[in-house]
C-alpha cells in the first residue's frame, strides 16, 4: 500500500493497514488509555443498564447514565486519536467507536484493536 487515501476501500474495508515499528511504539500509551476506557466504559454502561431493568424509576440511575456519557465522549476521543496515529481505515473508526454503545461490545472492541497491535509489532530477533 502506497500510503494514499483510497476511498473505496477505506469506507468498506476494516483491517489494519500496513504500519511502521515506530508508529507502534508512539502509540503505546494511547493503548493503555484505550484499554483503560474500553472495559471502564463497558463496566459503566453493563451497570446502567442493569440498574435501569432492576429500578427503572430510581433516582441514582441517572448518575450511571451519565457517566457513561462522560466517559463515552473520552473514549471516542482516545479511540480517534488511536486510530489516527495507525491509519485506520473510516469503517474501523467507526466500528470500534460504536463499540462503546453495545453492552458488553466495547470489551470485544478492546480485544481485536490490541491484537491488531500487538500483531503490527516487529517480532524481536535473537542475535
Amino acid at each position: 500500500m502506497s500510503g494514499r487515501f483510497e476511498l473505496g476501500r477505506s469506507l468498506t474495508d476494516h483491517r489494519q493497514p500496513p504500519v511502521t515499528p515506530e508508529q507502534v511504539d508512539s502509540v503505546r500509551g494511547v493503548l493503555k488509555a484505550y484499554r483503560f476506557l474500553a472495559f471502564l466504559t463497558g463496566i459503566v454502561l453493563i451497570c446502567s443498564c442493569i440498574a435501569w431493568a432492576v429500578w427503572t424509576h430510581a433516582a441514582g440511575t441517572g448518575y450511571l447514565w451519565m457517566a457513561h456519557g462522560w466517559l463515552f465522549l473520552i473514549y471516542v476521543v482516545v479511540t480517534a486519536v488511536l486510530g489516527f496515529r495507525l491509519r485506520w481505515p473510516l469503517a474501523r473508526y467507526a466500528l470500534v467507536m460504536l463499540a462503546g454503545t453495545i453492552p458488553t461490545m466495547s470489551f470485544v472492541a478492546e480485544h481485536f484493536v490490541t491484537r491488531a497491535v500487538r500483531a503490527a509489532q516487529p517480532v524481536p530477533t535473537a542475535d
